[in-house]
């Protein structure tokens, strides 16, 4: 599917540069194609400080150098100018062919290259120029196909919404599909959420795939029906200004920057804003909910059941992905059998237990403190899509052992005391000890779960990033084993993993 476009000026190929940044990855390759002066260095310069944040940074030409590498960006970039070399041996001796693997490829005059194919994720952007007019012929290869119709589609979606002409940048991409925009407008700012329908057909035992089985969202519908619901009920979910559910688009309410974990890094008070997350909680234990819920288009969402069948195949995570890692070999058959035991003797009491909303993911991450606002209504709401119908306890234990940023046991000792205490004038016959227990269960099993899936994301997904975060889960994972309510486990682990938890490869 080849497009061309007609730009203006300079300005309308760097506006091309840019939007085309916002769907790029690492592993996809460029070519600017065109003769001396047609744009093609504006082009990769605009790429390039595209990919920056707003950062101001020095894009110099690779004409005499021959190749620029960026490792410090959305993802690393290598730019190389081919003008100077003759043939593709030459162009060999670069390392192109190595750096495709890890890093958006940028590369002018690709002629040089004689044909020669570096990434099936390739883009050939041919300019031309006649004055100050200039022309784009866009030529996709593999995905970029898709990601060409994306863009046309964002942007039909976009002026529909009266939005067309707002400034877009990049906001943030998770472990999932999900993709974010911040649109600037005439000064105001709102938020293009990009979640396309999940097309994963890899049937499981039971005959569902992964994500039915863990009760993952399976659409842009679940996002907008869970945003709609909390904030009807008084929650600072963001509002939502236009969607597209067939399409996968939301447009919504920009909620800032203030993001907990952002916060938190900079070593801000945080003793407010985790109070009144706490509070979020404790208000949203008392609350109930229709069995469907609206999304507008004529379409509803139903809130399906944290079920055994889902924190099962989370915590196989674990097992298929995390203790090999550690040993060196897949984990047999009677010892995953043994854990899966044990866990069913944990959770018993907690599938036993009245269900209430769990937003599921509710952490550093995806709560942003508004101050401005009053109340619980202090704290933001985002990425909600994948709630389900569970226990109190929770989104609690998410919040008090955060993946991403280190909570101290005091802190969360005091937070876990304070939501008690709400909830108890709420209810005097609120069971404290029961929802302790089940806290640290379930703050137990996500743990484990989110120790396979940062391994899953380096080792399937090419993400080593997340690697990093393994210390902090290492930690709390170790305070929760000590407790005498999880002995059987930590039984587990003492005889069937390694004394010292390093991964292996």
């Amino acid at each position: 599917m080849e497009k061309t476009l007609q730009l203006a000026d300079e300005t309308a190929t760097q506006a091309l540069a840019a939007e085309l940044s916002l769907v790029a990855r690492a592993g996809d390759v460029i070519l600017l194609a065109g003769d001396l002066g047609a744009g093609k260095s504006t082009f990769a310069r605009s790429f390039i400080r595209a990919l920056s944040g707003g950062a101001e940074i020095e894009v110099p030409s690779p004409t005499f150098t021959l190749l620029q590498v960026y490792e410090n960006l959305r993802f690393p970039v290598a730019h190389a100018d081919l003008y100077r070399l003759s043939t593709a041996a030459e162009a060999d001796e670069l390392g192109l062919a190595d750096l495709a693997q890890t890093h958006v490829l940028l590369i002018e005059w690709p002629d040089r290259l004689e044909g020669q194919s570096l990434s099936a994720e390739t883009l050939t952007v041919e300019l031309h120029h006649q004055g100050e007019a200039r022309s784009a012929r866009l030529l996709p290869q593999g995905s970029w196909v898709g990601r060409l119709q994306k863009l046309a589609a964002i942007k039909g979606f976009l002026a529909k919404a009266g939005w067309g002409k707002a400034e877009r940048r990049f906001l943030e991409g998770d472990a999932s599909s999900r993709r974010y925009e911040r649109l600037t407008l005439d000064g105001e700012p709102a938020v293009l959420m990009d979640m396309p329908e999940r097309d994963d057909t890899k049937l499981l035992k039971n005959g569902r795939t992964y994500s039915e089985t863990a009760k993952l969202a399976h659409s842009v519908t679940a996002a907008a029906a869970l945003a709609r619901a909390l904030k009807d009920k008084g929650y600072s979910a963001p509002e939502t200004y236009a969607s597209n559910l067939a399409q996968g688009f939301l447009l919504t309410e920009d909620l800032g920057d203030q993001v907990y974990g952002r916060l938190m890094k900079q070593a801000a008070d945080m003793r407010e804003p985790l109070a009144e997350a706490v509070a979020v909680l404790a208000r949203l234990a008392g609350e109930s909910w229709p069995d469907k819920l609206p999304a507008g288009e004529g379409k509803s969402h139903v809130v399906p059941a944290y079920d055994l069948q889902a924190y099962e195949i989370e915590l196989d995570l674990f097992v298929q992905w995390f203790a090999p890692a550690l040993t060196g070999k897949s984990v047999e058959a009677s010892v995953a059998s043994e854990f899966s035991a044990i866990w069913k003797k944990l959770l018993a009491p907690i599938l036993a237990a009245p269900r209430v909303l769990v937003l599921r993911d509710y952490h550093s991450p995806n709560l942003i403190w508004l101050p401005q606002r009053q109340g619980f209504q202090r704290v933001g709401l985002i990425d909600t899509q994948d709630a389900l119908m569970g226990h109190a306890a929770y989104d609690l234990g998410s919040l008090l052992q955060d993946a991403r940023v280190e909570v101290p046991p005091e802190t969360a000792s005091e937070l876990l005391d304070h939501y008690c205490s709400l909830r108890r004038s709420a209810d005097p016959g609120f069971d404290a000890a029961s929802l302790r227990r089940a806290c640290l269960i379930l703050s137990t099993q996500r743990l484990l779960k989110v120790l396979g899936i940062f391994v899953r994301l380096s080792r399937r997904d090419g993400k080593h990033g997340y690697l990093r975060l393994i210390p902090n889960l290492m930690k709390y994972l170790a305070h929760n084993l000590a407790h005498p309510d999880l002995a059987s486990l930590a039984q587990w682990r003492q005889t069937h993993l390694p004394r010292e938890w390093v991964l292996h490869g």
